[in-house]
């Protein structure tokens, strides 16, 4: 063969399986234009019969016209049915069926979150090893390793994912059978799409593992063909993940279908309810920062058990990159789940009430528990990360001030509007709110903590990145000065705002978050560039010294990913009881004995469990990835030998 024909063959065989592949994707989608064709011939041929046999109309319970009318569409289903116990409720011993289905469904939402967010980083250090392997193949082939092995995690979870999927749709089967006949009616245009797309991930991802060392040529065209394969797969995996969240929507924002319940004939009305959007997007960010806090206690389990230096500064370094993605998606994910809020109140005040000042109230307080938790946490690892920093010693007097911000944000985050008394106590104190603490309960108090929180997160970071290193540009007195008043100056904006939504009306007040948030994302979108820049021909005190991070930075790696674990369950708990004894919010009513909702004490108990049950099973799961690493020591020493130096683990 001709050099000219490698070279097309070359650059053309990933092109031509990237095509084959999209195909696939798209093809699961042709029949829900067959659904929808086959809806208009059976109204047209409803039509022609006469005005009077043509097809019932109804109206949507959401949708409305530009004249405020609620929209009509033509009765495609049957209504919501009318469940009665035992009949359409199944038992399984003494056992309550909720119980049994909340811990299979958070269960396969764990692993699930796990699988989906792992492709997106593997993905993303991919694409730094390619950038970095033309100027340093040595630094680019490291970050290339770290993205097989994270790959290698993911792939052993979604073998987990899929069987307890299984388990969750049998559950369903047996435990509710008359809800899950009703949803699957309401979503059956679309019903096979999901099973289709679960099918084509599974081989998509096999390909993109095994493919790996085959398609890796450094930075060649059949890399950039695995890192398409890559890219579909992360689609795939988004796609799967707003389909299953349209569902958990439509049962606490219905739409597309009327007042009994009954299908209106358009799918995207049942797909883009109210709440869709806001859903999805809290759901992703929150799968990106868990996974991140997974895989960095994956690297501290590691870490921990290494049996050489070498395996020491590979999952050392591996736990900082891990780490460093989780809070990318973090920092924003409260700015996500004030703006989902903000639609649940737009959609239903009195549900928004049930949540915030309500039922459910303290729930948030333990929500807001955990997330002080991930910000002390991610604090924490960074002060205990600076360790291996030769230089850092310069800055470790502002950790116990960074601290005592933290903790007086955190006090502020978690003080209640209001408290549990008894009839003396509230008689005594004059009402259910004190007249000091109480002030801390509200929410321009809430939007100060976090801000403050978050902002305090950005410094720290912004210190570790100067840890070991003298800054050499000549305007570095100039940078210094301008982060010192950028942040004194958010900060101070982020305070007097606060204090001023004290003095103005609730419905002007939370017009106030927007200006807090500027302030906040400006350190963050200005203070760190500018800081980076800085950083530019820099020198180093003395080069980092992976490996040498503390026992205690690695635990407090294990405890961030349990908060994020424990805040997972806290919220999925949050979004089921606000439909307080509705299966469809407003549509179709729960009739079984488990119709309440659970006090906060056993909420508490089942959450542990959800949360001691998925570590038990990804430990496992850590145990199986670390079986094929048992020769890395022999590995790096034989490397030792010959002068080279090998990625103890490496594939």
């Amino acid at each position: 063969m001709s050099i000219t024909g490698k070279l097309i063959k070359q650059k053309t065989a990933p092109l031509l399986l990237l095509s084959m592949i999209a195909m696939l994707v798209l093809l699961p989608f042709a029949p829900v234009g067959v659904f929808a064709q086959e809806g208009k011939k059976t109204a047209a041929a409803a039509g022609a019969e006469g005005e009077e046999a043509g097809p019932e109309m109804a109206k949507d319970v959401f949708y409305w016209d530009e004249n405020g009318d609620a929209l009509l569409g033509p009765v495609s289903g049957p209504p919501a049915p009318t469940l009665v116990y035992p009949d359409d409720y199944g038992t399984y011993g003494n056992f309550q069926s909720r119980t049994l289905l909340w811990i299979s469904n958070q269960q396969h939402l764990y692993f699930g979150s796990f699988v989906l967010a792992v492709p997106m980083f593997v993905w993303v250090m991919e694409l730094v090893g390619v950038v970095l392997y033309r100027k340093d193949p040595k630094l680019g082939k490291k970050f290339d390793d770290l993205a097989h092995e994270m790959m290698k995690i993911s792939l052993t979870a979604y073998s987990v994912t899929a069987i307890l999927g299984g388990v969750l749709i049998f559950t369903f089967l047996a435990l509710y059978p008359g809800f899950f006949r009703y949803l699957s009616g309401i979503f059956k245009p679309v019903m096979h799409i999901y099973a289709l797309l679960f099918i084509l991930e599974s081989g998509v991802l096999y390909v993109f593992y095994y493919g790996w060392d085959a398609m890796n040529d450094g930075c060649g065209d059949w890399k950039y063909g695995h890192m398409a394969i890559g890219t579909l797969l992360n689609a795939i995996g988004i796609v799967l993940m707003v389909m299953a969240n349209t569902w958990v929507a439509f049962m606490q924002s219905p739409s597309g279908v009327d007042a009994q319940g009954r299908y209106l004939g358009d799918i995207w009305k049942v797909i883009h309810t109210p709440l869709m959007v806001p859903i999805v997007i809290h759901r992703i960010l929150g799968n990106a920062a868990f996974g991140g806090g997974v895989v960095a206690a994956y690297s501290a389990f590691r870490f921990l058990s290494a049996k050489s230096p070498e395996e020491k500064a590979h999952y050392d370094w591996m736990s900082y990159i891990a780490m460093f993605m989780g809070v990318l998606a973090l920092i924003p994910l409260p700015f996500a789940g004030y703006w989902l809020m903000r639609e649940i109140y737009a959609y239903r005040q009195q549900m928004g009430i049930t949540l915030m000042g309500g039922l459910l109230a303290w729930v948030f307080i333990m929500q807001a528990t955990m997330i002080a938790t991930l910000f002390i946490t991610v604090n924490y690892y960074l002060m205990q990360a600076m360790g291996r920093m030769p230089g850092y010693e310069r800055y470790a007097p502002a950790f116990k001030w960074i601290l005592a911000i933290l903790v007086i944000a955190t006090i502020s985050w978690l003080t209640p509007h209001t408290l549990v008394m008894t009839p003396a106590e509230l008689k005594a104190m004059g009402g259910a709110q004190h007249p000091v603490v109480g002030n801390y309960g509200v929410m321009s108090a809430k939007n100060t903590a976090i801000n403050t929180m978050i902002t305090t997160t950005v410094l720290t970071f912004i210190l570790y990145q100067r840890s070991n290193v003298n800054i050499k540009v000549p305007w570095a007195w100039k940078g210094n000065i301008f982060l010192a008043f950028l942040f004194i100056g958010a900060e101070l904006n982020i305070l007097f705002l606060g204090i001023y939504g004290y003095y103005i009306p609730a419905n002007v007040r939370i017009g106030l978050s927007v200006p807090q948030v500027a302030s906040t994302l400006t350190c963050l979108f200005v203070g760190v560039p500018v800081n980076t820049k800085m950083l530019a021909g820099a020198t180093q005190v003395a080069p980092i010294r992976w490996g040498k991070m503390s026992v205690r930075g690695a635990y407090a790696l294990f405890l961030l990913a349990v908060a994020f674990t424990w805040t997972m369950a806290v919220m999925g708990y949050l979004r089921s009881s606000v439909r307080l004894h509705w299966h469809v919010n407003e549509i179709l009513r729960d009739n079984s004995p488990w119709a309440f909702t659970n006090p906060l004490g056993y909420a508490g108990n089942i959450n542990s469990l959800n949360v001691l049950l998925f570590w038990t099973m990804l430990l496992f799961v850590f145990w199986l990835s670390a079986l094929s690493a048992k020769k890395a020591p022999a590995s790096v020493e034989e490397a030792a030998r010959v002068g080279k130096a090998v990625p103890a683990g490496s594939h």
